[in-house]
Parts: structure tokens; sequence; C-alpha cells
């Protein structure tokens, strides 16, 4: 008789965020977790009590996974913009992780200000304001105005209502940026 399969906590949650990049949030279940890793029902509902509780777990590996994805590298010579494409790229190439980080109802009550209090989002504020030579709430409006440009763009391609194209995409937040910068300083 083969040796049952030891399930962990780490691979139940590894399986559901497997799950959600390659199939979708909607195709998440006890089963489909259970057929990933070759197992009963029991082991994965034993690790974690509700199906709830797994998708929060899926939820968490996928925010970091795009907080990761997101995050322009040193190399870069405008991190805003490069923070902006690698978001509206992530809704082209990581489509079914986009809807389920972003159009589920994970964010069902809250409010632009909720979004701004998000700590990965200091790093990225202080980065704009020296860019710009702006205060800290200069950084965080003119954040408010280029997330909601780049997400516009990121949920259009995750939901196949816009084909991709990189250059169009730069040519926008590029505009949206710069604009903004532009106006700040007509003030």
């Amino acid at each position: 008789m083969p040796p049952k399969v030891k399930v962990t906590k780490e691979m139940v949650q590894d399986a559901a965020f497997d799950i959600v990049r390659s199939d979708g949030h909607e195709n998440l279940n006890v089963r489909t977790i259970a057929g990933r890793l070759g197992c009963s029902t029991q082991p994965v509902l034993y690790k974690f009590r509700t199906m709830e509780d797994i998708r929060d777990a899926a939820y968490e590996k996928a925010d970091a996974f795009h907080t990761a994805y997101i995050m322009p590298k040193e190399t870069d010579k405008d991190p805003m913009l490069a923070l902006g494409l690698n978001y509206v790229r992530f809704g082209h190439e990581e489509s079914n992780l986009f809807r389920f980080l972003f159009q589920t109802d994970k964010f069902r009550g809250m409010d632009m200000d909720d979004l701004m209090s998000d700590p990965d989002l200091s790093g990225v504020i202080g980065i704009m304001a020296a860019g710009l030579g702006v205060d800290t709430t200069a950084a965080e409006e003119m954040f408010r105005t280029f997330f909601c440009a780049a997400h516009g763009l990121a949920s259009l391609l995750a939901n196949n209502a816009m084909d991709y194209n990189e250059e169009e995409s730069r040519n926008m937040l590029t505009s949206v940026f710069y604009g903004m910068a532009a106006s700040r300083k007509g003030r």
C-alpha cells in the first residue's frame, strides 16, 4: 500500500494559489485542492476549518506575489512609471490573480482612504514624493489619480476588454503622471 500524502498548511495554501492563478477563483474549492494535492478532502479541511479560511490564505499569497511583481527595480529610471506599467502588465499576464485580488468581495465596504492606509504603500509614496520634490500629502493625492488610471487599464486587460500594448500603456501612464506633476507645479 502506498504511503499517505502528508498534507501541510503551506501545501494547501500553495495549491489554492496555483488553482486561482491557473483556473480562476471560481474554481477554488476543497475538491480541486484535494485533486491538486492527490489526497482526499479530509486533510485539506483538517488544516483549514472553512473554505473562507483557505480563500484568505490564497489571497495572502496572491497579494504577496502581486506586491513583488509590481515593485520597481533599482535600475528603473522612473520608478513610478515602472510601478504603473508593472501593475498594468500584471492585469494582462496574471488576469486570474488580478480578478481574485481586486474584483471579488475582498474590498466591499472599503474606500480609497482604506486602500491608501496600506503599509506597503508608504515606500511607494516616499519614492513618488522624492522623485517629484513634493510633500507626502501631495504625493498621496497624485498617487490616487495615478492608481485609478493604472487600475483602469489593468482591469480592462484582466477582463479581456482590450488588447495589451506596452507602448500605448506607457504613453497613457506617462501622460497621467507627468500631467499631474505639471498641474501641481502650475497651482
